[in-house]
């Protein structure tokens, strides 16, 4: 069911606390995480606590919950003292999405180059 944990997602555990990640800040309905593989000095995750499988999907059935996603992405940058940084949302396979929870990805501290891989 739409916005239910999903016991089999990546992301979910990590809301739940059963897989570690270096979290940066967490709000009543985010958590923001530096990525494993970073790709830029700052990389950090800011996802939904409820789970969605992409963002167009989190944005029809939680629009607040993806508006505090992009609120989350512009306190990270803050925090990491960013003047310009990127926000990426993948959606689908095609696009590099590779877990299945909505997600936006902070990417900083470096030059990004247009257009992206």
């Amino acid at each position: 069911m739409a916005g239910e944990p999903q016991d089999d997602c990546l992301f979910c555990k990590i809301v739940a606390g059963h897989v570690p990640a270096t979290i940066v800040r967490e709000t009543d309905t985010t958590v923001a995480f530096r990525d494993i593989n970073p790709q830029a000095p700052t990389h950090v995750l800011v996802i939904p606590k409820v789970h969605y499988g992409n963002a167009a999907e989190l944005a029809a059935g939680e629009p607040v919950i993806a508006a505090d996603i992009l609120r989350e992405a512009q306190a990270v940058a803050d925090e990491d003292k960013l003047e310009s940084y990127r926000i990426v949302f993948n959606t689908g396979s095609g696009a590099g999405q590779t877990v299945w929870h909505a997600h936006a990805h902070v990417l900083g501290g470096r030059g990004l180059q247009w257009p992206p891989g």
